[in-house]
C-alpha cells in the first residue's frame, strides 16, 4: 500500500474499446497494470490499444462479444491460456435501447440484459479460480444511477444497472473470504459514444445540465479514475460499494 499504482496486477476490461472502459484501461495501464481488453469490433481494437499505448501502458486484446455465450466462452478460455491469475475484473460492457416500457419487442430487452447485467454474471463466475489464485482479487461492475432513479433511459437499462448493484453487495459478502472485493461505480451522464445520441439534443441536454449541481458533463477520464482506485491495494477495506461519479446529482433536492 505504499504506492498510487497497479503495478504487478493483471487487469481485464470488457468493453475496453471505447467510452468509460477505454477511460479506465488507459488509466490502469498507465499505473503499471498488465492489461487485457476485450471488444466487438477488430478497428475499434487498434485503435484503442493505440490510445493505451499513448497513455504510456500497453494491451493485449479479444475480439468477441461477450454478450453470447460464444464470446463468452472465447474471453475466458484467451484469458486462462496466458495468465494464472487475475487480480482486477472490470465488467464495463454496456448498451441500451431507449423506448417506452411497452414497446420493447422481447429480443431487445433480452439483448440489454444480455449485455449489461448477464455477461458480468456468467464472467464473474467464469473467471473466480483465477481471482481467486490472485490472493487479493477485485471486481469493479459498471452500473449507473439509473439503477438507483428514474432518469429516462428505458427501463431495461435501469433494471440491469440495479441488479448490477445488488450483484456487488451480494457477491462482497459471499466471496470476502476467498480474498475478492467487490465495488460498483456509477456514473451519471458521461461523455461517451453510448451517451452521445442524448447530449446532441439541446433540449435534453438542458435539463442534464439542471439537474447536475456541478454543471457540466463527466469525463470517461473521471469515470476511469474512479475505477482505478478501486482496483488498487489503496483501497483494499472498500468492498460492497456504489462508488457514484455524478456531479452530486442524487444528492440534489430541490
Amino acid at each position: 500500500m505504499n504506492s498510487w499504482n497497479l503495478s504487478g496486477k493483471r487487469a481485464l476490461v470488457t468493453g475496453g474499446s471505447k467510452g468509460i472502459g477505454l477511460a479506465a484501461a488507459c488509466e490502469m495501464a498507465a499505473l503499471g497494470a498488465e492489461l487485457g481488453i476485450v471488444a466487438r469490433h477488430q478497428e475499434e481494437i487498434e485503435q484503442a490499444l493505440d490510445r493505451i499505448g499513448q497513455a504510456g501502458g500497453s494491451a493485449w486484446a479479444v475480439c468477441a462479444d461477450v454478450a453470447t455465450e460464444e464470446g463468452r466462452a472465447v474471453l475466458t478460455e484467451a484469458v486462462s491460456t496466458r495468465w494464472d491469475s487475475l487480480h482486477v475484473l472490470v465488467n464495463n460492457v454496456g448498451m441500451n435501447i431507449r423506448k417506452g416500457f411497452a414497446d420493447y419487442e422481447e429480443d431487445e430487452y433480452r439483448r440489454v440484459f444480455e449485455t449489461n447485467l448477464f455477461s458480468a454474471m456468467a464472467l464473474s463466475r467464469a473467471l473466480l479460480p483465477l481471482l481467486q489464485a490472485s490472493g487479493r482479487g477485485s471486481i469493479i461492475n459498471v452500473a449507473s444511477v439509473a439503477g438507483t432513479v428514474d432518469v429516462r433511459s428505458g427501463a431495461p437499462y435501469g433494471m440491469t444497472k440495479a441488479a448490477l448493484v445488488q450483484m456487488t453487495r451480494h457477491l462482497a459478502v459471499e466471496w470476502a473470504p476467498l480474498g475478492i472485493r467487490v465495488n460498483a461505480v456509477s456514473p451519471w451522464y458521461t461523455r461517451t459514444p453510448l451517451a452521445q445520441p442524448v447530449l446532441q439534443q439541446p433540449e435534453r441536454l438542458g435539463l442534464i445540465l439542471a439537474a447536475t449541481p456541478l454543471g457540466r458533463i463527466a469525463e470517461a477520464e473521471e469515470v476511469g479514475a474512479a475505477i482505478a482506485f478501486l482496483a488498487m491495494d489503496k483501497a483494499s477495506y472498500i468492498s460492497g460499494h456504489d462508488l457514484v461519479v455524478d456531479g452530486a446529482f442524487l444528492a440534489k433536492g430541490l
